[in-house]
């Protein structure tokens, strides 16, 4: 089994305003979806992006899920062929935010 995934951001940023939603953040989208093991951790970082990318996000969010894809081995090259891929589905202006991000993050 694969290290556990432990997110506290929800309680560092939100906790005092919006302890609800810190713990659906932090205990049940990170602790028990990304600990899941029916989709490995290199799919799972790749289909967020994907999401992320096809839904216009183009904070630091989508940086974050970046950094982690890397960290969980999808390769620079693997990352420019999905975000490629998910240009044609998503749309190009996408694309290009989201390359420069990720020219960034493997830089």
């Amino acid at each position: 089994m694969a290290d556990k995934i432990v997110q506290t951001a929800g309680r560092d940023s939100l906790g005092d305003f919006a302890p609800e939603f810190a713990h659906y953040n932090d205990d049940i989208l990170f602790g028990e979806n990304w600990n899941n093991q029916d989709i490995d951790l290199k799919t799972r970082c790749i289909i967020t992006v994907v999401a992320l990318m096809a839904s216009g996000i183009t904070d630091s969010s989508i940086k974050y899920h970046i950094e982690n894809a890397r960290n969980h081995g999808v390769s620079k090259e693997e990352m420019a062929a999905v975000i490629t891929h998910t240009a044609f589905y998503a749309g190009w202006p996408k694309a290009w935010a989201v390359f420069r991000i990720a020219a960034e993050v493997y830089a």
